[in-house]
């Protein structure tokens, strides 16, 4: 009987390779936030580069674990029964999560909802801050009409037939693809969906946001009350999570075959595993 080995070479541990992935990171977030970002990732990423080659050429280095000597070893397990063989089809299979999904239409609701709160939250901001329920409306469509970008306050505040129109159709949209985001996200996320909905999700956007809002819109950036925005967000993601959670959620066909999801109809389809 060949004699157990009593140890293993194992390749050594080293951190270069999460080194080298931090600075493509960084080196990518300096596109849209400040070129010292970008200087210090592509740093970061020829210093992970050449320590993680320097780990393997000339020499790979490696490390000796000593393992359990034979005695102490778990024995191998012996199966019990034959595993059963399941049909195509038959839900039992190793599946992909999510396993039920909202439907998209929540999505579309839910967005339209968030987009109602966040209205709200917007126009409080423009009556307290400015008397004006115009105010946050014309600085939405500023990122639209080029004349509003050098409005001043009192133009700003007054109302414009054209910019209420164009603000409320980009924020019908934009509520409309976040819903659908949403609808898509909180799936995976089953133990928790209003925390991620109402919290996470409104943090993570508002932090894009404020690294991007001067290139997209200057004229929003250089007026925001970054409070009054997150705050506005905060009331999107609590409404649009929960209509969408609240939904009936449905069966994915990723256990159905191929023909199934395609709807077409075949021999044996329907047939259940104790049929013959």
């Amino acid at each position: 009987m060949a004699e157990r080995p009593t140890r293993i070479e194992l390749p050594a541990p080293t951190a270069w390779p999460m080194v080298a992935a931090l600075g493509i990171t960084l080196s990518l977030a300096g596109l849209v936030m400040h070129v010292l970002v970008t200087i210090v990732g592509i740093i970061l990423v020829f210093a992970g580069a050449i320590g993680w080659f320097r780990a393997v050429l000339p020499a790979e280095q490696i490390e000796t674990v000593p393992l359990r000597a034979p005695a102490l070893r778990p024995a191998p397990v012996q199966p019990a029964r034959a595993a059963a063989t399941l049909l195509p089809g038959e839900e039992g299979h190793r599946l992909a999560l999510p396993v039920e999904i909202h439907p998209y239409s929540s999505g579309i609701t839910g967005g339209l909802a968030g987009g109602v709160a966040m209205a709200i939250v917007a126009c409080a901001y423009g009556l307290i801050g400015y008397g004006s329920l115009w105010y946050p409306i014309n600085l939405l469509a500023a990122v639209a009409i080029p004349s509003l970008a050098k409005a001043d306050t009192a133009q700003l505040a007054s109302f414009n037939a054209v910019a209420f129109a164009v603000a409320l159709i980009a924020h019908g949209f934009i509520s409309i693809f976040v819903g659908l985001v949403y609808a898509v996200i909180l799936p995976l996320f089953p133990n928790r969906p209003g925390l991620w909905g109402g919290l996470i999700a409104p943090l993570l956007w508002s932090g894009l946001l404020w690294a991007t809002l001067g290139v997209i819109n200057p004229t929003l950036n250089a007026r925001i009350d970054w409070r009054w925005f997150v705050a506005s967000q905060f009331a999107f993601g609590c409404a649009a999570g929960f209509v969408i959670s609240s939904t009936q959620r449905i069966k994915t066909m990723q256990a159905l075959p191929l023909a199934a999801r395609a709807g077409i109809e075949a021999p044996g389809m329907g047939r259940k595993r104790d049929e013959p």
